[in-house]
């Protein structure tokens, strides 16, 4: 398979709450051409507040891709996620030199860029032992193995993911050796360039627009979506951030008041660890979304490679 220089996957990534949505949209409309979303989160359609969809009338601004294209019932991974974003963009091609994908999840969106190993299934007796391990003392068990077996991609997961950790363990113990060593390891070519823009508001900043918007996502109904939801709390899909915290006050852990902090502490945690990842790339070409002109700059930027 050999490069097209013509055709580009324009990526615009950074961490929650740092304007992704609004700058692809715009970048997008310049140059007309259509979004693809890498936020895993927003693939399920029954998750809308808590995971900051773009709204109806952003989805008519652009043709999105990946956005509520899936059931929270619907088993779904990064694996089926890299086959179907690769067929799209191979049709998606034949009509625009350039294609837009933006979103936060840093493994979805190299599966597309870079591709992803193959990675070996686990002996059934060892994914039993790690489930037994999280029901009987927590996620905290899940995260010491982690650290402890591979403490680089620690760095990286999202620790208050189980799933996430439970399958990095199972590689791990497996093998022998660390998760992060076998992911990713033989690039794969794709038949475009890729050209990555990332969203980088200052820290402070960032961390008042989360603020601000969990107040939102409350304001606008997030504590009845996520009690529609409570009957499905054990499902893959709903553990993530904005909803467990309110699982448990649903479940009478916590207070009201103290779901809202924890979804505001763990989102920022979150928005950590994506800036640990994205910074990764040398190649990423950083902007300043409150730059009035930062989605003229990233077409130029694309237009020039």
């Amino acid at each position: 398979m050999s490069t097209d220089p013509e055709k580009i996957l324009l990526v615009i990534a950074g961490p929650t709450a740092a304007g992704k949505t609004g700058t692809a949209i715009r970048v997008a409309a310049l140059i007309g051409t259509e979004i693809l979303s890498a936020d895993s989160r927003q693939f399920y359609r029954e998750l809308n507040i808590g995971t900051a969809k773009p709204s109806p009338e952003q989805l008519e601004m652009v043709p999105h891709h990946f956005v509520g294209h899936i059931s929270i019932h619907e088993d779904y991974n990064i694996s089926r996620f890299e086959k179907e974003s690769i067929a799209l963009l191979e049709n998606l091609f034949q009509k625009y030199r350039t294609v837009v994908m933006t979103g936060g999840s840093g493994m979805y969106i190299d599966a597309v860029c870079k591709g992803i190993d193959e990675l070996p299934d686990a002996d059934p007796s060892i994914r039993m032992q790690l489930r037994a391990g999280y029901d009987r003392f927590g996620i905290q068990y899940l995260r010491n193995r982690i650290l402890d077996l591979d403490p680089d991609y620690y760095t990286e997961v999202d620790i208050s993911n189980p799933q996430r950790l439970i399958r990095a363990l199972e590689v791990c113990i497996t093998t022998g050796m660390p998760y992060s060593a076998l992911r990713l390891k033989n690039r794969q070519q794709r038949p475009f360039r890729v050209v990555s823009a990332g969203l980088m508001p200052d820290r402070n900043l960032l961390y008042e627009r989360i603020n601000d918007r969990v107040e939102r996502m409350m304001e606008q109904g997030l504590e009845k979506e996520a009690r529609d939801l409570f009957p499905f709390r054990h499902l893959n899909s709903l553990q993530t951030v904005g909803y467990r915290e309110l699982f448990d006050f649903f479940e009478g852990r916590t207070t009201l008041e103290e779901a809202v902090e924890k979804i505001k502490t763990n989102t920022r945690r979150y928005a950590k660890r994506q800036i640990t990842w994205f910074k990764r790339d040398p190649q990423m070409l950083w902007f300043n979304p409150e730059d009035e002109d930062a989605a003229e700059k990233i077409v130029n930027i694309a237009s020039q490679n």
